[in-house]
């Protein structure tokens, strides 16, 4: 964690024989501290509340002073909330790393007021050795084939003039697209305004998406994504010809681009489309015209379909890192699936482009 410059605490050095308030009031200004070093690196306020949160349970476990801690400890800790407590493995590695950098803070910050006041070194509890390895924990989604996807939105958009509402269901039909097409995630999705689309900008028109998922609790992360994959095509349909019917908020730029079929009490404006709706429609037409993947094609698997299909079609990972939206480039390669000919296909492809790099250095 990046962590802002505060305040020295200062204060230990001129307690000579500490009373028992003076070290708890001591122990909760270097929470204090952490917190509002925290504030200052710019997390939120939900992020700081859960690493607040676990170094008092270590404190409650430890039944001391947080600087009386050693890897002994943590060892106990770690065991007694997987063995214990049952924490799964993902969780028991967020709370060793909340712990961690807790400690890290106090030795770079506050060793020296520590030991003036106590006689105490402190030590990191979490270790290299009780340390939880690092794993990814999400389930694999490996997403249908391009036939499977492609079948079920033609037979998708064809029923649409016929769907019993059709407003929600065209909504529906447009937002699975952006995951097909784009990316997007469903969170993206429903907060995109009228305004995010920009036509004006690049050769098909950027989408600007200002509620990304931001790292490390650091809030949203935006970005710009260009409306490749016929997304432009998409929207020019949305916008011109069925946006319009929810009401009369279609030309604020501010109204959503999602919109609900219920409206706002105070303004009588749309509602904003939630992400319940977006999944059910999903759900839906999944259920209707792709039965084998019901209750398996989430928003999130189109969204490992369309990294899968853009590196099919030649685009480069850190092109599909952008588009996507994440800040390591390992993730990405996490999204994409390959067919079992892949390697042979990308043999094939690298001697194409020598045997080409050759004929013309021989002027062939």
């Amino acid at each position: 964690m990046g962590l802002a410059e505060v305040r020295k605490i200062g204060s230990a050095g001129r307690f000579q024989a500490p009373s028992a308030q003076v070290l708890e009031d001591f122990e909760q200004e270097l929470v204090d501290q952490y917190c509002l070093a925290a504030v200052g690196a710019g997390l939120t306020d939900g992020y700081i509340a859960r690493e607040r949160a676990a170094v008092f349970r270590f404190a409650s476990h430890l039944g001391d002073h947080l600087w009386t801690a050693t890897p002994d400890d943590g060892d106990r800790y770690l065991a007694w909330a997987r063995r214990d407590v049952g924490w799964a493995h993902s969780t028991i590695e967020m709370e060793a790393g909340c712990l961690s950098r807790f400690y890290e803070f106090v030795i770079d910050r506050y060793q020296g007021d520590i030991h003036s006041l106590t006689g105490r070194v402190v030590i990191q509890p979490v270790d290299e050795f009780n340390r939880p390895a690092k794993g990814y924990h999400m389930p694999v989604r490996v997403p249908p084939s391009e036939q499977e996807v492609a079948l079920l939105f033609d037979n998708w958009r064809n029923s649409l003039p016929h769907a019993r509402k059709f407003l929600p269901a065209a909504r529906d039909y447009l937002a699975a697209s952006l995951w097909r097409r784009g990316g997007l995630r469903i969170s993206e999705t429903v907060h995109l305004d009228i305004r995010d689309w920009r036509p004006d900008l690049g050769g098909h028109g950027k989408l600007h998406v200002r509620f990304g998922k931001g790292s490390r609790g650091r809030g949203p992360k935006t970005r710009i994504v260009p409306a490749i994959n016929d997304i432009d095509a998409l929207l020019d349909w949305w916008l011109g010809d069925v946006r319009h019917q929810f009401g009369q908020d279609w030309s604020n730029p501010d109204a959503p681009m999602l919109p609900s079929e219920r409206r706002s009490r105070e303004t009588g404006a749309c509602s904003r489309a939630g992400v319940d709706a977006l999944r059910s429609g999903l759900a839906a037409a999944v259920a209707r015209w792709l039965p084998a993947w019901s209750g398996r094609l989430t928003p999130h698997t189109l969204r490992h379909f369309c990294a899968s299909l853009m590196y099919a079609r030649g685009l480069d990972l850190k092109a599909i890192q952008e588009l996507l939206g994440h800040e390591w480039l390992s993730t990405t390669t996490r999204y994409i699936h390959v067919h079992d000919d892949h390697i042979e296909q990308a043999w094939t492809a690298a001697n194409a482009r020598i045997a080409d790099r050759l004929d013309l250095k021989m002027g062939r």
